[in-house]
């Protein structure tokens, strides 16, 4: 696992077997028009599936060439995590796993 240097929410990267990387969780507060974006970039709205969380969090999910994608944002605040898998439901569950653990 590697965490960036990013305050006061780090990125995290978690790795596999052979430093490939296996997930990353991206969190960032600030103005909602940023978290938006910064969600709309990750999952498209054009090309994602409907991501929805308790709490009003909202955005998208979608499996990518090298993975997959869940990515939610609420007010100013947006999560965003990668997966070298195809499913999103582990995205998904790191997420709501993120949010409740930094108080969002």
């Amino acid at each position: 696992m590697m965490v960036s240097a990013d305050k006061p929410h780090p990125a995290c990267f978690f790795y596999s077997f052979g430093n490939d990387k296996q997930m990353t969780v991206q969190v960032y507060v600030g103005d909602a028009g940023s978290a938006t974006a910064l969600v709309n970039k990750a999952a498209p709205i054009e090309t994602s599936d409907k991501a929805e969380l308790p709490g009003g969090w909202a955005g998208g999910s979608e499996a990518t060439g090298s993975g997959a994608v869940y990515a939610v944002s609420k007010a100013g605040a947006a999560v965003v995590v990668s997966t070298d898998q195809k499913q999103t439901i582990k995205a998904k569950q790191v997420a709501k796993q993120a949010i409740a653990a930094l108080g969002l």
